[in-house]
């Protein structure tokens, strides 16, 4: 695969990078951002995903997220993709919550959106094997986070994929998509009212139906906007109650939906991470 490097930057003893490639999945170019730090010639590096939310980029976390010191102690690779296909002739919607932007991390069935909103097998296949072909990384031990929407494609591709991913962290995700405004009209855009489907994209149906990790780490901001009405993070509490996966579920005072939330506690979630890559 062919990628080109938009920028690279000198940053916590590692290197910040972005870059670009034609992807085959969303049928258009896609922007992602990956620091490596130092490491020994030959070494092989644990990874981290981050998937960002609605109408952010890979640059939001890039340039907010905070987490190139704590990346750089801890040696860990940390890959921020975009959130949707974007550019000319990929569809979009006046909505800030659907179409560019709003990708949701499913493969969509309905048109428009059929031909390029296939961010599943994007995040799972096409970048993965990228990454794995140009950068430095030990793919036996990955790791997936992300915010909000980002949170929600976390939840519901770590559960999926289990033997994958050894820790699966989110900061404010939507827990239950097929229960909330943001998560019921995205589904219905780009999948239809297919229920059995949108089971596979919900973290507390994917629970509800069996799926197991062995822990999730999630904060909450008590004061963000959004928690009552799109979140509802008690929902994966009831879903994860009695079936063994060790669920922290911290509620935190005074915080919102924001990048200041993430940043606070993002060197708190990396540790939990690089503990069980490590193992």
């Amino acid at each position: 695969m062919t990628l080109e490097t938009i920028s690279t930057n000198r940053a916590f003893g590692g290197v910040q990078g972005v870059y670009r490639h034609a992807s085959a999945a969303c049928r258009t170019d896609m922007t992602f951002s990956v620091f490596v730090p130092d490491h020994a010639p030959g070494a092989k590096l644990p990874v981290v995903w981050y998937l960002s939310g609605l109408t952010c980029s890979h640059a939001n976390v890039t340039e907010k997220g905070e987490y190139r010191a704590a990346c750089a102690k801890l040696g860990l690779i940390f890959v921020a993709p975009d959130t949707s296909p974007r550019g000319e002739g990929v569809p979009d919607d006046p909505a800030y919550d659907f179409g560019q932007g709003a990708g949701f991390y499913v493969d969509a069935t309905e048109a428009p959106y059929a031909d390029h909103f296939n961010m599943w097998s994007y995040i799972t296949d096409e970048l993965p094997a990228l990454v794995r072909e140009v950068f430095p990384v030990d793919s036996s031990r990955q790791s997936i986070m992300g915010h909000s929407m980002g949170g929600h494609g976390a939840l519901t591709i770590g559960l999926t994929y289990p033997d994958r991913y050894k820790a699966v962290s989110a900061f404010a995700p939507i827990v239950a998509p097929s229960q909330v405004p943001w998560g019921q009209k995205a589904l219905t855009g780009y999948i239809r009212d297919v229920r059995e489907v949108w089971r596979k994209h919900d973290a507390v149906a994917l629970i509800e139906d069996g799926a197991r990790v062995p822990a999730l780490l999630v904060d909450q901001g008590e004061a963000d906007t959004f928690l009552a009405e799109q979140l509802r993070p008690e929902l994966l509490a009831a879903a994860c109650e009695g079936t063994g996966i060790d669920l922290t579920l911290r509620l935190q005072p005074g915080y919102d939906h924001s990048y200041y939330f993430i940043s606070t506690f993002m060197a708190d979630h990396l540790e939990w991470h690089a503990h069980r890559l490590s193992a």
